[in-house]
Order: structure tokens, then C-alpha cells, then sequence
């Protein structure tokens, strides 16, 4: 399979918003075109990395998801019968992944603050968090990045895949249910939840 530079801070493929390509590209890989599933790589490495990075912390985890990721996409690509989008079959394979493979991960100190790339400046719904409540303080961008470093990884897996999903990659509520196996309802209130504890977390810069 065809290896793209990945930026967990850019999680837009090209190629990404094009459903119907999609299909013909599925129908063809299903009837064995590398090439064909190959570009369906290409199309949405990016974002399936940003997700498993953004959960890990760890660029050598994501990357091993990732992949991990599409060769079982591909294993079961003869099964996949279009019920939902291309995007959304394969997100929940690498969100099961993700998951599991957090439950096993044993040593929870390996997770590296310095490693986590939460920008507050590309995270707006992230940085309003704290800067829509404090207008008149000035919060240093590095210490803040820090703050919401910390304030994330002390999320729970599915509290963080959710402000992941939604507030990092900016997917809609009835999109992340679907990925979850959820209804939109459990979706917001996983979001409302995720994001008071982000606010607790942050309080020393909240007024």
C-alpha cells in the first residue's frame, strides 16, 4: 500500500468529500484492484491517523493503527456491502482498534505530554474552552497547549474520542454515532460531559 506523509493537524484528504468515487473505488478493490484500494488509502490515512494519534499520543502507535487499520479494511473489503460510507466502515475499524488496544496498553505513563500535538491555535471550539470565558487575560499559547495536553489525557478513552471526533476533526454528531454504533443523543452527552471536564480541568484559567 501507497505511504503518504501524515499531519495530525490537518486531517483533510484530497479526495475526501467524493462518495460516489468512493463507490466505483470499492467495487473495484472488492473485485482485487490494489490500485483502486490504494487510492481509498490515500484518501483518508490522513484523517484515521489524526484519530489514532490524537488517542495515543504516540506518532509509532498511530502509525501501527493505522496501518493495522487498512490491512484489516482490506482483509474484509469482499464483506463490506455499503450500508454506510467507505469513511465511516473504516473509522469504526480503527476506533475498535484504538480502543483495544488502550485497554491493553498497561503502562499509562508511556503516554508523552511533549508528544501530544494539540494545537490551541487550529483547535478553536478547544481554545474557546478558555479564551470565550477569559477575554481579559492573556494566556501564553505554550502554556495553554499544555494545560489542554494534560486536561485531554485525563479524559477517558471514549470522552476523548468523541472531542477528538468532533472538536479536533470537526465530524457531526449523526457522523460520530454512526461510528460509535450510538445514537446522536449519547453523542452529545458524551461531548457535553467531555467538555465540562475539560473545563474543570482547565479552571485555573477559567474566570
Amino acid at each position: 500500500m501507497e505511504s503518504a506523509a501524515v499531519n495530525p493537524q490537518n486531517p483533510r484528504d484530497p479526495g475526501a468529500d467524493n462518495p460516489q468515487a468512493d463507490q466505483d473505488l470499492v467495487k473495484a478493490a472488492q473485485s482485487g484492484d490494489f490500485n483502486a484500494y490504494d487510492e481509498l488509502v490515500r484518501r483518508y490515512q490522513q484523517r484515521i491517523y489524526a484519530t489514532t494519534y490524537h488517542m495515543t499520543s504516540n506518532h509509532e502507535d498511530a502509525s501501527d493503527l493505522t496501518q493495522d487499520t487498512f490491512i484489516k479494511a482490506f482483509q474484509a473489503i469482499k464483506s463490506f456491502k455499503g450500508d454506510s460510507s467507505f469513511f465511516t466502515w473504516v473509522y469504526r475499524i480503527a476506533v475498535n482498534k484504538t480502543i483495544n488496544f488502550l485497554k491493553q496498553r498497561k503502562n499509562k505513563s508511556a503516554l508523552s505530554l511533549d508528544d501530544l500535538d494539540l494545537n490551541p491555535e487550529g483547535d478553536p471550539d478547544l481554545l474557546a474552552l478558555v479564551s470565550d470565558k477569559t477575554p481579559r487575560r492573556e494566556v501564553n499559547l505554550a502554556e495553554l497547549q499544555q494545560k489542554l495536553n494534560e486536561a485531554m489525557l485525563k479524559l477517558s478513552d471514549v470522552h476523548r474520542l468523541v472531542v477528538t471526533m468532533h472538536d479536533i476533526q470537526g465530524l457531526p454528531h449523526e457522523e460520530i454515532g454512526k461510528v460509535l454504533g450510538c445514537n446522536t443523543g449519547t453523542v452529545r452527552s458524551r461531548l457535553f460531559y467531555a467538555r465540562q471536564q475539560l473545563q474543570a480541568h482547565l479552571s485555573e484559567f477559567i474566570s
